[in-house]
């Protein structure tokens, strides 16, 4: 058993001060039970704890870490950009640098505006949606997560759904009255909607590969309908690729899945692990955007020259140094030796995987939307997470969120999870 006092010190003063003694609900450890842990530092593939425990890391910051934790040239690059000053409230040349390489990476998008976080680029898309097509409803899928914006706070994923609060007390029934939900990959639920609303539509907001109920895969079919419905109706179709953004490939889940959406929501990777989003697409819809247009959108530290200088090296590092084959074949790797191992305990299970991005379900039946992931087994995922953190390795603290593995994991290191696994669910089918 691990010493973990100093984090249950921490946490104990955290709690005086801090709602819930955590600054995001997905950090509490609401779904597993238990404190959550205090990291001191980060080294590649590994974090520290306070009490100077070690573990294999799969959250990776939630998923910006794809080069590991502390990688020298994103450190080089802040470093260096924080000599000259954190934030002037002005242009400076990395943000076009950074926009240019977004375009250069991603061929949907032609302008891109940067902002501080998902949640905010999220916000920004659907005001950019309704004010360019001049309507007022928004669809989004039930376990998508888009950020805390009131108007898609309705069946969220993410700690929304860990937490069993699909939407959230503040926020008023007008925020949500023209938002309309329906279930991901249901194609004839998708056509029925659109034959009777779809006219009405402003956009459709989802996450092409789902990273907020657990890892969802779509069917190409379910994506395919989707852009033909929009281009009919005359909607923006909108992917959230804050998780999948030059996660899956170096231009996405759009470019894994040859889709081409008319907006693309960004975050995690492409700030190199600071606080960062961006929103962008085509450019009659981007021009829209004040001041070249009229919809109004702003922020003080937007393209903030840190966030700039991280996101840059992060993603040259990928376009010279191209990681993809590399991930998909310890992805493979791990979610083999996973499946192998739950099969011969007994336990049932779905392992859902596109390229690093990975979640274990316990769960009977294939998980393919909202309603087939929240059938999964908590209490028993909350068991194997505790026995796999006392066996050195750092998953999500929720069913409900999927993991990542980063450039910095090694063969061995996949092998010595598969052996945790191993052990932490032979434990679970006693």
């Amino acid at each position: 058993m691990h010493n973990r006092s100093k984090s249950h010190v921490a946490f104990s003063r955290a709690l005086r001060v801090i709602p819930g003694g955590v600054n995001s609900p997905a950090r509490a450890f609401g779904g597993v039970g238990g404190e959550p842990i205090f990291i001191a530092r980060g080294e590649g593939p590994y974090l520290y704890d306070l009490d100077g425990n070690r573990y294999l890391d799969y959250v990776g910051s939630w998923g910006p870490l794809i080069l590991g934790h502390g990688h020298p040239r994103v450190i080089e690059a802040v470093q260096q950009a924080r000599a000259s000053g954190a934030s002037f409230g002005a242009p400076t040349e990395a943000e076009t640098e950074l926009a240019e390489l977004i375009v250069e990476l991603m061929p949907s998008i032609e302008m891109v505006r940067m902002v501080s976080s998902g949640t905010e680029a999220a916000m920004s898309a659907i005001r950019l949606a309704r004010g360019f097509t001049g309507r007022d409803l928004i669809v989004k899928f039930a376990g998508c997560y888009h950020g805390h914006v009131d108007s898609l706070l309705v069946a969220a994923g993410s700690s929304a759904t860990t937490l069993g609060v699909p939407s959230s007390p503040g926020v008023p029934r007008g925020c949500t009255a023209d938002t309309f939900v329906l279930n991901y990959n249901d194609i004839e639920g998708l056509r029925l909607s659109f034959k009777h609303k779809g006219d009405h539509v402003a956009g459709v907001i989802l996450e092409p590969v789902v990273g907020n109920m657990g890892l969802v895969k779509p069917s190409l079919e379910f994506l395919t309908e989707l852009r033909k419905l929009t281009q009919h109706h005359g909607a923006l179709l909108i992917y959230d690729e804050v998780m999948t953004g030059f996660r899956l490939a170096l231009g996405g889940a759009q470019e894994l899945f040859q889709q081409k959406p008319d907006l693309t929501v960004l975050g995690k990777i492409v700030g190199g692990g600071l606080p960062v989003g961006a929103y962008g697409g085509r450019a009659d819809i981007m021009r829209k955007i004040m001041p070249a247009g009229p919809v109004f959108q702003a922020g003080t530290l937007s393209g903030n020259p840190l966030a700039m200088a991280a996101g840059l090296a992060t993603l040259r590092e990928l376009k010279e140094y191209p990681p993809y084959a590399y991930l998909e074949h310890l992805g493979q790797r791990l979610a083999e030796g996973i499946g192998s191992a739950a099969g011969k305990a007994g336990v049932p299970h779905q392992i859902a995987r596109v390229g690093s991005m990975w979640t274990l379900f316990f769960a009977t039946k294939p998980v393919v939307d909202y309603d087939s992931a929240k059938k999964s087994d908590t209490a028993r995922f909350a068991r194997f997470f505790w026995s796999m953190l006392e066996r050195g390795i750092y998953l999500p603290c929720s069913q409900f969120e999927a993991a990542f593995i980063s450039m910095a994991h090694s063969e061995a290191q996949i092998e010595q999870t598969i052996t945790a696994v191993s052990e932490a669910i032979a434990v679970q089918a006693q």
